[in-house]
């Protein structure tokens, strides 16, 4: 057994969620948000962790790390997990960090996702966005919402990762994963291609660029269902986020389209559990309503909370309100939910005395 895989194990062994390497540190896990150094690890230099990291490439791969100085892919430890990888060069040397991704797809019910959420999985067309920082779980909500229509209707589905992470087995649906650089030259092109491919939903693991992003729109108005992830913070932000992504004098255009083919946003942060015991994801929700195409067109985003807000009956739910509820509901800390809060003022009373000192 290699280095690299005795720390993977030593990963998984230890509930962690990363591993981070670095030529000039010594190796780390992150457990529950928080990263510690591996046990019985010292520092590494430079051309120890290379000879690591090349344990588990191909040539091909490798050569591409040393002429762009960035990696992704994806990495199968038999008996253990599979791995997103992204290797990367630093002021010290080489660097890594590797991402546990679970074997197993957990169900929307099993991560109590709300209602609102595991409903996404009926839609017949449309876009969904699902949003939030690195590491907020959204590869891990949009896997359960493709695994329940992959149990629950007849579709031909396609993912779009890079690289791929979750692997469905077929169920009801037939599923294609495609992986950027393996199967295909971009997102953009993928999705492009999936329209001619007689698929019903599409997963774009990145909208990260002008050309992926008009490219699931597209592909929502001729009726496909359209699923995307954005590293963007709630509603409002998500949807100036598209919009700004196109010159000025494409936006209105951009904005109708918008308009006609939105059918959900879903905001995720993880926070710590107040227990101690793994994380909890809450959400900001916002569905499709009568009066949202207009607010789009008009570009009048501030109105999006208000939607919100009159919403509450269908499920929808602003992110402060979930993180009040979850701190209320001692599922999160109190102090925890105000770091993330937007409006910190509605979550002092929540505080101890010493975190109000703090805060």
């Amino acid at each position: 057994m290699g280095q690299l895989d005795e720390w993977l194990r030593a990963l998984k062994d230890g509930d962690g969620s990363d591993l981070h390497l670095a030529a000039g540190s010594v190796p780390r896990i992150r457990i529950k948000g928080e990263l510690a150094p591996l046990e019985g690890t010292s520092e590494l230099d430079d051309t120890t962790l290379r000879g690591v990291l090349r344990e588990v490439l191909t040539d091909q791969q490798w050569q591409t790390y040393e002429d762009e100085g960035d990696l992704d892919f994806a990495y199968g430890l038999e008996g253990v997990a599979r791995f997103r990888g992204n290797y990367l060069n630093q002021e010290h040397g080489a660097a890594a960090v590797f991402r546990i991704v679970p074997e197993e797809i957990l169900s929307s019910e099993t991560l109590g996702l709300p209602p609102a959420i595991i409903n996404l999985a009926n839609l017949e067309k449309g876009l969904v966005l699902v949003t939030g920082p690195t590491g907020s779980g959204k590869s891990t909500t949009l896997a359960a919402i493709i695994d329940s229509i992959n149990r629950n209707h007849t579709k031909h589905i396609v993912t779009i990762e890079d690289p791929v992470e979750f692997v469905h087995e077929n169920k009801n649906s037939v599923l294609s994963h495609r992986e950027v650089g393996a199967h295909t030259g971009s997102f953009a092109a993928a999705v492009r291609a999936a329209i001619r491919q007689d698929a019903d939903v599409v997963l774009v693991g990145e909208m990260r660029d002008r050309e992926t992003i008009e490219m699931a729109i597209t592909a929502a108005e001729m009726g496909l269902l359209v699923f995307g992830t954005l590293h963007t913070n709630g509603a409002t932000r998500t949807i100036d986020r598209i919009i700004d992504a196109f010159p000025a004098s494409e936006q209105n255009q951009v904005r109708l389209s918008l308009s006609e083919s939105l059918a959900a946003v879903v905001a995720q942060q993880l926070l710590p559990a107040a227990q101690g015991k793994g994380r909890v994801a809450v959400h900001e929700i916002l569905l499709r309503t009568q009066g949202l195409p207009n607010v789009i067109r008009e570009g009048n985003t501030t109105m999006l909370n208000s939607i919100i807000q009159s919403g509450r009956a269908q499920g929808m739910q602003a992110m402060d309100d979930a993180l009040f509820a979850a701190a209320k509901d001692g599922q999160v800390r109190g102090y925890d939910a105000y770091l993330k809060a937007n409006e910190k003022a509605r979550f002092e009373p929540l505080l101890t005395d010493e975190e109000s000192s703090a805060a």
